[in-house]
């Protein structure tokens, strides 16, 4: 019997079941051992049964075939709870699955539980009133970062090798970049969100906190292509593992802009996010090459005008709810009931039109970007705590300036490790032209091979 959950990737607990090195049904009971134990607070439920069933009787040739994975607590598993992780939803249970957790399931995952995230996902820190704070496996009193806390948490922290998560405006790369991850947002629509999914605002995709390159590649493989439930997904596209690696990214252009031109960046950040950005470069083969990148903020009004779907989420629960919130929501909600209108929709469209033409620019003049993925490196977790937005003179409301621009234009972007700031993780995020993943997974993997980093924190369970 394992007594510490798997230590690599998930590519290669995969290939351990399947040369009987070890069982899916060991590896769970390492996992849900150390999930027992951990106190970083990543989890908020077990299907300890379930999963029991699923590894005993998991096809080790399936892509995912008994692999431990957690579920981000805002993708519907039928049976479990829905909590959106609001205390205005504490007891709602989901009937359904979602389409991913369908296609997870088939290519033999084994669902393990659910980890927590912010509420409605909609800010960047670890903290909820339902679940209270989840720690940075490399520093716990620090944040993951958000909305994917408890994913990046587990898999960072030695708990299981992979989890799912969404990015609407960094969810999945903020994490990854406080937590020494590699987290990836594909072109918008890659994977689909149904089915019973919120179609605006138009810039979430789901997708996995992942040690390895390799990893998110197995996870395209698994979860992409069109469901008619998301009338924006895109059509299937095949071999992203067999063809990771394949691509000449020789004489190809990179413009390394590290805060994207207006974002406040810490210097040490800056300097180290150059240094790797300009170490890939070569080590790619790139062009690096001075194209002026500055990208628009997008406002409040954005903000606001993203609490349409949490209204229809809340339904007849609002206003009565507020008192359950986060106070940073039930301001959003009280401010755009009050203050959005008409005009304020139209400086949205006229933002967005902005950032769309900027991003197109900057792109038909070269195949990359590189930049920092967070302004800094985690802040402590708990500032997040009934504050409001605007409160602090840094961390939360920083997040997000050099994360957004990719969600809003739906280009594809991933965040890789890129070493550490007082011990802590830094990523560098690059990003690329629509529908191009496939070559920055490539570069991500020139990142990985050039500046290999910790698969898990030091410290971890395993």
């Amino acid at each position: 019997m394992a007594d510490a959950p798997w230590s690599e990737d998930a590519c290669s607990l995969v290939d351990a079941f399947r040369t009987g090195e070890r069982s899916p049904a060991e590896e769970l009971e390492a996992t849900l051992a150390a999930i027992g134990t951990s106190t970083l607070n990543a989890f908020t439920h077990l299907d300890g049964d379930r999963a029991r069933a699923a590894a005993a009787r998991a096809d080790v040739n399936a892509p995912l075939g008994g692999l431990p994975m957690a579920v981000k607590e805002l993708d519907p598993v039928a049976g479990w709870p829905l909590t959106e992780a609001s205390l205005a939803f504490a007891d709602r249970v989901s009937g359904h699955d979602a389409t991913v957790i369908d296609r997870l399931r088939a290519a033999g995952a084994v669902l393990a539980g659910q980890t927590t995230a912010s509420e409605f996902g909609g800010l960047n820190v670890s903290v909820t009133l339902l679940h209270g704070i989840t720690g940075n496996p490399w520093d716990p009193t620090k944040t993951t970062g958000g909305s994917s806390a408890g994913s990046a948490a587990a898999v960072a922290g030695g708990l299981l090798t992979l989890a799912t998560g969404g990015d609407g405006g960094g969810s999945i790369r903020i994490p990854a970049g406080f937590c020494g991850l590699v987290g990836m947002k594909g072109t918008a629509g890659r994977i689909p969100r149904g089915p019973r999914t919120a179609i605006a605002p138009l810039t979430v995709v789901f997708g996995c906190l992942a040690r390895s390159v390799r990893d998110v590649a197995r996870y395209y493989d698994v979860a992409n292509g069109h469901d008619s439930r998301d009338p924006y997904s895109l059509p299937r596209v095949e071999g992203w593992e067999r063809d990771l690696g394949s691509h000449d990214l020789r004489d190809m252009k990179v413009a390394i802009a590290p805060t994207l031109g207006s974002a406040v960046v810490r210097p040490e950040v800056e300097s180290l996010v150059v240094e790797a950005a300009e170490d890939l470069a070569r080590a790619a083969g790139l062009q690096v090459v001075d194209v002026p990148v500055k990208l628009p903020g997008l406002g409040v009004e954005w903000a606001m005008a993203n609490m349409a779907s949490l209204l229809v989420e809340l339904g007849d629960r609002y206003p009565d709810c507020l008192p359950e919130l986060t106070q940073e929501m039930a301001f959003g909600l009280k401010l755009a009931s009050e203050v959005y209108n008409l005009d304020m929709a139209a400086r949205v469209e006229r933002n967005r039109t902005a950032a769309n033409e900027m991003m197109a620019d900057v792109f038909e003049q070269v195949d990359f970007v590189a930049c920092a993925t967070n302004p800094d490196v985690a802040f402590p977790a708990q500032v997040a705590l009934n504050t409001r937005v605007g409160d602090l003179p840094a961390g939360p409301e920083n997040n997000g300036a050099l994360t957004i621009p990719a969600n809003v234009s739906g280009n594809p972007a991933v965040s890789v490790p890129a070493g550490l700031v007082e011990g802590l993780p830094v990523g560098l995020q690059l990003m690329g032209r629509h529908h191009a993943d496939a070559l920055l997974l490539d570069l991500a993997l020139v990142a990985e091979r050039e500046r290999p980093w910790p698969l898990v924190a030091p410290g971890a369970p395993c």
